[in-house]
């Protein structure tokens, strides 16, 4: 098996001279249109020749020609006025243009001219112009917009991670220029996730798949979220600063246009923010990182990409206290606890990355990707509470705080010295080739992975000297965890796919299909996942595309996933497996004289094989031991446009059900533990109109009841659902410099200035993320819900040089 993959991995090698014609000049550059935007899939040839190629995600484009002739370049686009530059190239140079497209000047709708622009894309697009924008308060900003998107769930504002379709977290595939992103392995809350890996301020374009995504893309069940750092054309920098922290960046590109950089560093603390919750205390969440692209472009050819990341994330937690008030008016509880001891945990990750780039000629792209991951991450805490239960005598005409009688005391304590180690080394090859009417992409890969994990941790709990539950170690305790774990595995992968793009009497017709193989040794098994979809878009007056897509899916299980509940790895890992069923349109319209769209996409799910799990807060904790079967099944909506004109504006509405069978467990059909049955999302941006520099950016956030299973039970104990989640985040800012103002002194050196106002949870509603367990002395259990954030306020102020 492996030495089948060297081969192909060698003959890849040798084929590379084979494929390069040498040719004498060459010309490159980048396209954008009149707002600086990058076009993408423009038409590049020299007229009167056969040599042909198209504008890359980024607006760039290759091209090779004869020296020493006049030639005559030609850019077209369906949207923008033709383009027409004559050349003369001496021998062996290489001519670098900046070309600037103007939308075209007829009698048709703005809409069909945006239409055309994004109609042919897979995914969907997402406007880096609304990062700067939304009210963010412990989540990215990229995840947050992602959140308000059809098919995609969050209920904890303080974390970045979401889920898509039923699926949970470990389900989303995240790329950073072809780079696959891992996640955290031991963080349990979102108050320790610190900074999204993602930085906003270096991102140049953005894509997500909900489902039903192409064969390119890797070894996951539920979602794709593809994004593109700058390759900066001139000198740019930024400063923000805020309550909840601060962030920069600077970027560049050298006069001879070879070498160019963008680096950025952030600081985050959520000390703040944290202040609002049940638990009161010392928090010192400190989290901060430096991330750098460096990019050296050797030839016309030839170009080398390093990307470089480190992020540091310490968490430091004395609580001391805590009331939550719950239950209803007939039932009021009130629970008070009071703590001792801390909380010291540390995350560390970097990663290094390069990219080899090689044009061998206009219409072939060789790509060699290499990277490490490197992750160091502790967890400490000896925590002990005391507790009391009571009823108060709300119903009874009473004040809140007014106990009638005491429930429960009790004192539980809470043990961790968790360690885990994680390096992941990749190597890939990747290929794209226009060849007449085709566009083919193939790959092939290597993936090295060792974990070293050390867990040690408990729970005990007293209630009035007795102590519950009994576990079946010779120690009474509720809870306990107790492994060593090492991993050294390797991952073989590889995929090939091909596009082709029909042109039809009465529309356009674009297939696309493929297939992943991936060999894993540790397991000794391998998976192939094919994959297709169909696009067709009718020649109509409004713009419409229908869009077909099915897959079969495959996850390899990532660390986490091998583990059982008592923390050692299952002996008997299998593949998850989801077959996709996608059916969608889009719909380009045009209201009140200002564009619009209109999706939709019906999708079935069919769970093949999934491992059950419980969710609680943001840690996963699977039956790695047990396997289910089930199906996720729904529709998504969205409807985006310029509600108020010059602004695009969106609301997304989900409607879903997703359910398990757990094979051997003598039950019928389970909610799986992201069954949220109703979404709702809204972003809108309005402003004053006598005076734009005043805007307002609103977001929006309504889930459906969650279900939440009673703990030590397993999918065999109770089960309920926790209530909706609702929530909203207003923003107000002032434009205070543009690149329209006459700027005078010390605001010259500025391009843009703006300052803001955020307001987090406007209504202050509580929202349950967890619960916290109790037992009496009777064995009554209760529920004491864990309640997110409350209102809070935040000034930001955002500069660009």
């Amino acid at each position: 098996m492996i030495q089948s993959i060297s081969r192909i991995v060698l003959i890849c090698f040798l084929i590379l001279p084979l494929i390069s014609q040498a040719q004498n000049s060459t010309i490159n550059g980048t396209i954008h249109d009149s707002s600086n935007n990058p076009v993408t899939g423009a038409h590049i040839s020299i007229k009167n020749h056969e040599q042909i190629t198209s504008s890359d995600s980024l607006g760039n484009f290759y091209l090779n020609v004869k020296a020493n002739d006049r030639i005559t370049l030609l850019i077209t686009h369906i949207s923008f006025q033709d383009y027409q530059k004559n050349i003369v190239l001496k021998n062996g140079e290489a001519k670098k243009l900046q070309v600037t497209l103007h939308l075209k000047q007829e009698n048709i709708q703005e809409i069909r001219v945006d239409a055309d622009q994004n109609i042919r894309s897979k995914a969907t697009a997402i406007n880096t112009k609304h990062i700067d924008q939304i009210p963010v308060t412990g989540s990215g900003k990229i995840e947050q917009i992602i959140k308000t998107l059809p098919g995609v769930s969050s209920n904890n504002e303080l974390s970045s991670q979401y889920t898509v379709r039923g699926g949970n977290f470990d389900e989303n595939l995240v790329y950073i220029n072809e780079i696959e992103i891992h996640r955290p392995n031991l963080i349990r809350s979102g108050q320790q996730e610190g900074l999204s890996i993602i930085n906003p301020d270096l991102v140049s374009s953005i894509q997500f798949s909900s489902g039903g995504f192409d064969a390119k893309y890797g070894d996951k069940l539920s979602s794709v979220l593809d994004i593109k750092y700058k390759d900066p054309g001139s000198f740019e920098a930024s400063t923000e600063i805020s309550m909840l922290g601060a962030s920069a960046h600077i970027g560049d590109k050298s006069k001879n246009q070879k070498f160019s950089y963008i680096a950025g560093a952030r600081y985050k603390t959520n000390r703040y923010l944290l202040q609002s919750l049940d638990t009161k205390g010392e928090y010192e969440p400190n989290f901060k990182d430096f991330q750098a692209l460096i990019n050296y472009r050797f030839s016309s050819a030839i170009s080398l990409h390093t990307w470089i990341s480190f992020s540091e994330n310490d968490y430091r937690f004395r609580p001391e206290n805590r009331t939550t008030s719950f239950g209803t008016i007939s039932n009021a509880l009130q629970l008070k606890i009071y703590f001792e001891g801390q909380e010291k945990d540390e995350f560390k990750t970097n990663t290094q990355a390069f990219t080899f780039k090689y044009h061998p000629n206009s219409n072939s792209l060789i790509r060699l990707i290499g990277s490490r991951y490197q992750t160091t991450e502790e967890e400490k805490f000896d925590i002990m509470g005391q507790y009391y239960l009571s009823d108060l005598f709300v119903s009874q005409g009473g004040s809140t705080n007014e106990s009638i009688e005491n429930l429960g005391v009790g004192t539980f304590i809470d043990h961790a010295r968790n360690k885990l180690e994680k390096d992941v080394y990749t190597l890939d090859v990747k290929g794209d080739h226009s060849i007449n009417d085709w566009f083919l992409q193939w790959g092939v890969g290597i993936k090295s992975e060792e974990v070293d994990d050390k867990i040690n941790e408990w729970q005990y709990q007293d209630s009035a000297g007795y102590s519950v539950p009994v576990s079946d170690s010779d120690v009474l305790l509720a809870y306990a965890r107790n492994a060593k774990n090492k991993i050294d595995s390797k991952h073989y992968k590889s995929f090939v796919q091909a596009t082709k793009l029909i042109e039809l009497e009465n529309g356009e017709l674009q297939l696309t299909g493929g297939v992943r193989y991936h060999y894993w040794d540790y397991n000794k098994k391998e998976i192939f996942s094919p994959r297709a979809s169909l696009n067709y878009i009718p020649d109509w007056k409004n713009k419409v595309k229908f869009r077909l897509a099915a897959g079969y899916y495959k996850q390899v299980p990532s660390y986490r996933e091998m583990l059982m509940i008592d923390g050692n790895i299952s002996p008997k890992l299998e593949f998850q497996k989801s077959i996709h069923y996608v059916l969608g349109q889009e719909y380009y319209f045009t209201a009140w004289d200002r564009p619009f769209k209109f999706s939709s996409e019906l999708y079935y799910k069919d769970l093949v094989s999934v491992t059950p799990y419980d969710i609680e807060n943001v840690r996963i904790r699977y039956y790695a031991d047990q396997k289910a079967k089930g199906y996720a099944a729904g529709l998504d909506l969205r409807i985006n446009g310029e509600f108020v004109p010059g602004t695009e504006s969106w609301a997304s509405l989900s409607i879903m059900k997703t359910e398990e069978n757990i094979i051997g467990d003598q039950m019928s059909s389970i909610p799986r533990p992201t069954d949220q049955r109703f979404n709702f999302s809204m972003f809108f941006q309005d402003y004053l109109p006598n005076n734009p520099s005043y805007k307002m950016h609103l977001s929006l956030f309504y889930g459906g009841k969650l279900p939440v299973w009673s703990p030590k039970n397993g999918k065999n104990g109770g089960s309920f659902r926790m209530p909706n989640y609702k929530r909203i985040d207003l923003g107000f800012s002032k434009i205070l410099v543009d690149e329209k103002m006459n700027k005078r002194g010390f605001l010259k050196h500025f391009k843009s200035m703006w300052l803001g106002l955020e307001i987090f949870n406007v209504l202050d509603i509580n929202n349950t993320i967890s619960y916290l367990w109790i037992k009496d002395v009777s064995g009554n259990q209760y529920a004491i819900p864990n309640y997110l954030t409350g209102r809070k306020l935040n000034l930001k102020l955002s500069a660009k040089f």
